[in-house]
């Protein structure tokens, strides 16, 4: 280990074995860091190891770690537990990597190690509990939920908060979170509860399955409502099926793999009739095409199961990209640029075809962002549980946003909350969209041009 390393203790005993200190099933598997030579080319990829300089907060680092635990060398404890958890889980690395080596993979089953060995205890094992367990898998509460946001930001109680400074007893991090926190509409799997298929709005084309998400369809169901305007609009009949679920991602990047694994069960019976599932959140997007991987010491069908629906999922932007959509028509003058979602450019391999969708719609001025794809310091819920980190993350990525954009257009929910904090905190007047939501103006647009002829 080079420098930085050297809080990390090494038991003289463990030095001498060769058994594991990995104890639980699901252990981080060999094959994704055999490749791994230490060669460096992920350092300057990693915004973790960009802002502290540490060595064991570096993809390879981190690697070094999980293999040298594996080998006895080091204990599962709270000095290997950091590192682990201060990743930010966003991928760059194994593009960087000559090898492909995967570190995402490889950090989110050493979590679960962790967890097993050193469990959530206290207000941060109840809120775990409260949040992954009894809120995210349950869409009768996160409808629940929804309607008291709904309330809270209607009845007039939000502006009684911020006023009276109520709301200042939150940690500042949260309260920064609060200021930007989006409209909450109806969800979408609620308004069409009735209607097993949402019909194209001509020739039916294709049948697709939608994935509408949990926290998605709660707090930014327009986007899920601009997601099936799009679909039915360019020929797709489009179904949502009643018992998916939470996609289990926020569960695995916690390193809770077993409540992951239940979630992915519940998500392949669901889709089991689908020939293509939509989703345009891109970390779920990510979550369910490595479904496999949480099968993957598992001798049963549920593996084999696994690959078949992960080969179903596809982003909506490379959806429409590959299957053709119609350009619209109708202008929308302004300048814009695309920020890379981690888990949709190094998760995903979704690079281009958001851009090209955007670059169709008449009026669009593309402006380059530089380092595109820098993580923006959201990774699930990161910008929680480590608020400082991501604060500074989120710093250095406003620096490359240009300021001379009118809008920041992505693909990820989580990216654009986190990219609304930036732009309030650093006095931009910025409008942070889906892509796929201005697809959908330019098209009403287009159909209220085409009503007023």
């Amino acid at each position: 280990m080079n420098a930085g390393g050297s809080d990390i203790i090494k038991d003289p005993a463990c030095a001498k074995r060769s058994a594991s200190n990995y104890l639980w099933r699901d252990k981080p598997d060999e094959n994704k860091w055999a490749d791994c030579v230490h060669c460096g080319m992920c350092l300057e990829s990693c915004p973790t190891y960009e802002l502290t300089g540490q060595e064991q907060h570096s993809p390879r680092g981190r690697v070094h770690l999980i293999k040298s635990v594996a080998e006895g060398k080091l204990q599962v404890n709270e000095q290997f537990m950091n590192p682990v958890f201060a990743c930010l889980d966003c991928r760059a690395c194994t593009t960087a990597c000559p090898a492909d080596v995967d570190v995402g993979g490889l950090i989110e089953e050493a979590r679960g190690q962790i967890r097993q060995a050193i469990p959530l205890t206290g207000w941060k094992g109840a809120m775990s509990k409260l949040f992954l367990k009894e809120l995210f898998p349950h869409q009768n509460r996160l409808n629940s939920a929804g309607s008291f946001l709904k309330f809270y930001q209607k009845s007039g109680m939000q502006k009684f908060v911020r006023k009276t400074g109520f709301i200042n007893i939150m940690p500042k991090h949260l309260v920064e979170m609060e200021a930007i926190m989006p409209e909450v509409k109806e969800p979408v799997r609620k308004k069409y509860t009735h209607q097993n298929v949402i019909k194209a709005k001509a020739e039916t084309k294709n049948e697709v399955a939608f994935l509408t998400g949990c926290v998605m369809d709660v707090m930014f169901s327009d986007i899920n409502e601009a997601t099936i305007n799009v679909l039915t609009r360019n020929g797709n009949d489009v179904t949502i099926p009643k018992q998916q679920t939470c996609c289990g991602a926020l569960h695995v990047h916690a390193g809770d793999r077993e409540t992951g694994r239940k979630l992915a069960k519940q998500n392949i019976e669901a889709f089991k009739d689908a020939d293509t599932i939509i989703v345009n959140a891109a970390g779920c997007g990510c979550m369910l095409k490595e479904y496999p991987e949480l099968f993957r010491e598992e001798d049963t069908e549920w593996h084999e199961q696994a690959k078949v629906f992960s080969a179903k999922v596809q982003d909506i932007s490379k959806y429409l990209h590959d299957t053709g959509y119609e350009k619209p028509k109708a202008e929308i003058n302004t300048r814009i640029t695309y920020h890379d979602a981690c888990h949709l450019a190094h998760g995903q391999g979704v690079r281009q075809e958001p851009r090209t969708i955007l670059l169709d719609i008449p009026g669009v001025e593309m402006v380059h962002m530089p380092n595109a794809d820098r993580c923006c310091g959201s990774a699930g819920i990161y910008n929680i549980t480590n608020p400082e980190m991501a604060g500074a993350v989120l710093e250095s990525k406003m620096e490359y946003v240009p300021e001379d954009v009118e809008m920041i257009s992505m693909g990820n929910p989580g990216c654009m909350l986190q990219m609304a904090m930036g732009v309030q905190k650093y006095g931009r007047n910025q409008k942070v969209v889906h892509t796929v939501q201005l697809l959908d103006w330019a098209y009403q647009k287009e159909d209220r041009r085409e009503e007023g002829k």
